[in-house]
């Protein structure tokens, strides 16, 4: 039996049907990555899974005794206490008992304890005793352990990241076998994705989770689920290979659908010929053509592309700020110290550092708005700015969204062109009944959107994006960096998405703590190439515990050795197996990601499994020797 199986799941909150009768298994260590547009169901399903809401139909079941632990994209805006109540809640009524019993024997042990206490310590040693509570005392201590988490800390006074560590110690203490996690890299600092990344690789359960975060994705998913118009499509492969079968089976699909549109149309034209043909037509024909009729009208389409455009302004001067000496400080606590930088009309620069070290502030004093305590900022001529901010102040959520990009009025003007409101904003994928919704009622995505659309339709030569991709579905990211890649006026972007930050800046300021800002060509990936060169000991960004540097330290790179003969032989014998091995893990995703596969005996599904696994491995460790080999 799988661990997990749907059968036949039905769910609706309104028409169309959110999920319209699917099926499922998950398999032991599978790791799922569940894809699909803003508002197909995602999130739905994880909660079906997690028991959280009931079917309307179907069912779901899991392998007995099966663990399930669920992590919201949600934090909790009301929990507070230490870290080690927070996270004994996992365990639940004996995990309470264990935090309870920790405390009064923290008092016992200082010597602080009253009578009261001690009679109460004196049971809840008794209590626990009875209920494992020591097996459970130490897996939360190791579980802390692992997290670099600090047991006495105040849950409340955390960042949002460490808050989101924290819950996920809270999923995991009951070690469960199946692990549903719902935008577990929202909002998070780069360093902090990096962390979870790396935690959730060496997760020996099952996970299933949603996230728009693409390179996360790729390097967490062995098995791709996308939920789309009601549907799941199990494609069973990396996030890759998934891009190119579904572009295939898209085309093929808009192909079929042209033709059945083509042979409804002849057989309408037929069933309104002259009275004579009528009273001779064929009643089987007839009969045919309702059913037609029926499966038109039934159809889904595709959710379509939001189709975005940039209003621009006249050019900027060639000079958009220039900073010499820039310092400023909060409390003695420095965000910038003796920075100097110059932008200039087309840079696209991208900001990188931890949440709370100063993006936001920088942007600030490089556009003028806030004044250094030290240092010069001089501001180009002609600037027309328009700020995307990551909080969304600059909605209002008592109005709809038709009100808050109109502003009182029925068309906006883009690029010399008038629209109506509505018209524009269903490029946004905003239909009317939706566009009319008050803004309190949409959701992260769609505010997102809509924020976009506002600020769009502002003429500027240079555009602030303070965390622009959160919530995004990965259509409108690619889309939205399509249009970023064509603009011709000045970006400055704050983003912990990396991939967004590699296809999107030309350079990079990085903060690196104590107010040291610098400044690299390119990218991320290319940040972190050049910082590893200039700095040997700085080649991987893990997520801070609360009393370490971000930076590590690397084992020097040994220098280059002499091959034996037969070392040699098997260097030059690599590519061949490393391309012979990636053939046949390809024949296996292909033979795996028929839906029919899934109906074989199990012996034979198990069989197909460990053979990708073996393969999977001999690669790995191919490119291993190759490395060893190389270096």
């Amino acid at each position: 039996m799988p661990l997990l199986a749907l059968d036949e799941l039905r769910f609706t909150y309104s028409s169309p049907t959110l999920l319209d009768g699917v099926s499922l298994n998950v398999e032991r260590g599978e790791r799922v990555g569940l894809v699909g547009r803003n508002g197909a169901g995602k999130s739905t399903l994880m909660k079906l899974v997690a028991g959280l809401v009931q079917p309307d139909d179907g069912s779901v079941t899991f392998e007995d005794g099966a663990k399930v632990a669920y992590l919201t994209q949600h934090v909790p805006t009301d929990l507070a206490g230490t870290i080690f109540d927070r996270v004994a809640e996992g365990l639940g009524d004996l995990g309470t008992a264990v935090a309870d019993f920790r405390r009064i024997d923290r008092l016992v042990q200082s010597g602080e304890a009253s009578e009261e206490e001690l009679s109460e310590h004196a049971e809840a040693v008794a209590a626990i005793g009875e209920h494992d509570g020591w097996d459970a005392l130490h897996r939360i201590e190791r579980t802390l352990g692992d997290m670099s988490l600090d047991p006495d800390g105040r849950f409340e006074s955390l960042s949002a990241g460490m808050k989101r560590r924290v819950l996920l110690a809270r999923a995991l203490v009951d070690q469960p076998d199946l692990l549903l996690l719902d935008e577990p890299t929202n909002h998070l600092d780069i360093a902090s994705i990096l962390w979870l990344q790396d935690y959730l690789g060496r997760f020996d359960g099952t996970l299933m989770f949603v996230t728009h975060d693409r390179a996360f994705l790729r390097a967490l998913a062995s098995r791709i689920v996308e939920v789309d118009r009601g549907r799941l499509f199990d494609w069973t492969c990396d996030y890759d290979t998934f891009l190119a079968r579904r572009d295939a089976q898209l085309a093929a699909e808009e192909q079929q659908q042209a033709l059945f549109d083509k042979k409804l149309a002849e057989e309408e034209r037929w069933i309104r010929r002259g009275i004579k043909a009528r009273r001779t037509r064929n009643e089987g024909r007839v009969r045919a053509l309702k059913k037609m009729r029926e499966e038109r009208r039934a159809r889904r389409q595709k959710v379509g592309t939001a189709r975005v455009q940039l209003q621009e302004a006249e050019r900027s001067g060639a000079l958009v700020a220039k900073a010499e000496g820039l310092e400023f400080a909060y409390d003695d606590l420095p965000i910038v110290d003796g920075l100097d930088v110059t932008i200039f009309r087309g840079d696209r620069i991208g900001l990188i550092g931890p949440n709370g070290v100063g993006k936001s502030t920088l942007l600030k004093l490089l556009l003028g708005e806030l004044q250094p305590q030290r240092g010069a900022v001089r501001n180009g001529t002609n600037l027309q700015v328009a700020y995307f901010d990551q909080l969304r102040s600059q909605l209002d959520e008592e109005k709809s969204a038709v009100e808050n990009v109109g502003d009182g009025r029925d068309f906006v003007e883009i690029n010399g062109n008038k629209r109506h409101v509505l018209g524009y904003l269903q490029d946004f994928l905003f239909p009317p009944e939706r566009a009319r919704t008050r803004v309190g009622f949409l959701s992260g995505g769609e505010r997102n959107r809509l924020l976009l659309a506002k600020q769009f339709t502002k003429p500027s030569n240079v555009l602030v994006l303070d965390e622009p991709t959160n919530d995004l579905d990965v259509e409108t990211l690619d889309l939205l960096e399509e249009l970023l890649q064509e603009y011709s006026g000045t970006i400055l972007l704050v983003s912990h998405d990396r991939e967004f930050l590699n296809n999107v800046v030309t350079s990079t300021l990085a903060f690196a703590g104590n107010g040291v800002v610098r400044e690299y060509d390119g990218g991320y990936d290319d940040w972190l190439r050049q910082r590893a060169e200039a700095e040997p000991a700085a080649v991987t960004e893990p997520a801070p515990s609360p009393k370490r540097s971000l930076e590590t330290t690397a084992p020097p790179k040994p220098s280059a050795k002499k091959l034996s003969y037969k070392d040699q032989r098997e260097l030059d014998a690599l590519p061949a197996r490393i391309d012979d091995l990636e053939k046949r893990i390809a024949d296996v995703h292909q033979t795996m990601s028929d839906p029919a596969f899934y109906q074989r005996d199990g012996q034979e599904i198990a069989a197909a499994k460990a053979e990708l696994e073996a393969l999977e491995a001999e690669l790995a460790e191919a490119f291993e020797r190759w490395e060893s080999l190389d270096g």
